[in-house]
C-alpha cells in the first residue's frame, strides 16, 4: 500500500487524492462521506479532492443522491497517466528555452538509486564510447545497459578490479588519525565529455558518486585508465623481467616515493591482491 501510494504521488497526486483513488479502486463506488470514514479524515478535505479529481478525469461521478464516485481501472488510469506526461515532456522538451552558456560544474550523487539513475540515463545516451573502470559486482548490475550501448554500435574499453585498489602498485598508506575508505571504487567515461567517479558498498552502505563534465577530470580518468591498460599489457609480456628489476608490484620504485621499501613491504604483506582484465 505505501508503494502504491508512493508512485502515485510521484506522478503528481496529492496525499490525499492517491488514499482516495486507492479507497475507490478497492471498494468500487462510494459516496464521498464514505470514503472520509473510512480514511478517517474530514469530508471537506474528501470533497475538494474528489472534485479535482473528477475535473481531470481520473474519477467518475454517477448521478444521484448522494452522488458516487468511481475511479477508473487501473489499466484506463496508467493509459490517462502515461499519455498526459508523454505530452507535457513532448512540450517541456520542444519549448524549454536554450543556449544559455553553462559552465562545467561537479556535483554530487548519493543513494544507490540516483547513483545507478544518473549512470543508466548516460549509458543509454552514449554514441560513440564508453571507458568503465568497476569491479565485477558493479559490472554486473549494469550488464543490460551496456549490452545494449555495444549493439548499437557504441565502444567499450573495460578494466576490471578485483582487489582492494584500482592499481597495480601498492596502495598509499593513510596518514595518521586518517582512516582508508571502505568501499568498491567506480568510474566512468561516457564519450570522452561525461565521467562519475564513485563508490558502492561502504561502511555505511550509500552509494556516492561525483559527476562533472570538467575537462580535468575527464582527462585525469582517461590518463588512469591508459596508463592501467599500459602496464597490464607490459606485465603480460616482461612480467618476470619487471618483477626481478623492481620487485613485485614495483615495491622499489614506489619506496623512493613514498616511505622506505620496508614499509613498502610491510604494506605489500598485509594488502590484497589485484586481478585485471583489460581489451
Amino acid at each position: 500500500m505505501e508503494q502504491l501510494l508512493l508512485h502515485l504521488r510521484s506522478l503528481g497526486f496529492t496525499e490525499m487524492e492517491s488514499k482516495i483513488m486507492v479507497e475507490l479502486a478497492a471498494i468500487g463506488q462510494s459516496s464521498g462521506y464514505e470514503v472520509a470514514k473510512r480514511l478517517g479524515v474530514s469530508r471537506s478535505n474528501v470533497y475538494a479532492a474528489l472534485q479535482r479529481l473528477t475535473q481531470q478525469g481520473y474519477v467518475r461521478c454517477g448521478d444521484g443522491e448522494p452522488a458516487r464516485y468511481s475511479v477508473l481501472a487501473p489499466e484506463e488510469l496508467s493509459k490517462m497517466i502515461s499519455g498526459r506526461v508523454q505530452a507535457s515532456l513532448a512540450f517541456v522538451q520542444s519549448e524549454m528555452p536554450r543556449g544559455g552558456s553553462v559552465s562545467s560544474t561537479f556535483y554530487n550523487v548519493e543513494g544507490e538509486r540516483n547513483v545507478m539513475d544518473a549512470l543508466i540515463r548516460q549509458l543509454n545516451a552514449a554514441e560513440h564510447e564508453i571507458v568503465v573502470d568497476v569491479w565485477r559486482e558493479e559490472a554486473s548490475l549494469l550488464r543490460s545497459e551496456l549490452e545494449q550501448a555495444e549493439r548499437r554500435g557504441v565502444r567499450l574499453l573495460w578494466a576490471f578490479d578485483g582487489g582492494n585498489a584500482a592499481s597495480p602498485y601498492l596502495p598509499w598508506p593513510p596518514l595518521a588519525g586518517m582512516e582508508e575508505a571502505e568501499g568498491r571504487k567506480f568510474s566512468f567515461v561516457v564519450d570522452r565529455r561525461w565521467c562519475m567517479l564513485g563508490m558502492r558498498g561502504g561502511g555505511d552502505g550509500t552509494a556516492q558518486a561525483v559527476v562533472t563534465e570538467h575537462r580535468v577530470l575527464v582527462d585525469l580518468l582517461l590518463g588512469h585508465f591508459m596508463q592501467e591498460m599500459v602496464l597490464f599489457e607490459l606485465e603480460q609480456d616482461m612480467g618476470p623481467e619487471l618483477e626481478r628489476r623492481y620487485g613485485h608490484r614495483y615495491r622499489s620504485i614506489y619506496g623512493k616515493y613514498i616511505g622506505s621499501e620496508d614499509e613498502a613491504e610491510r604494506m605489500e604483506a598485509g594488502a590484497p591482491g589485484n586481478t585485471r582484465d583489460g581489451d
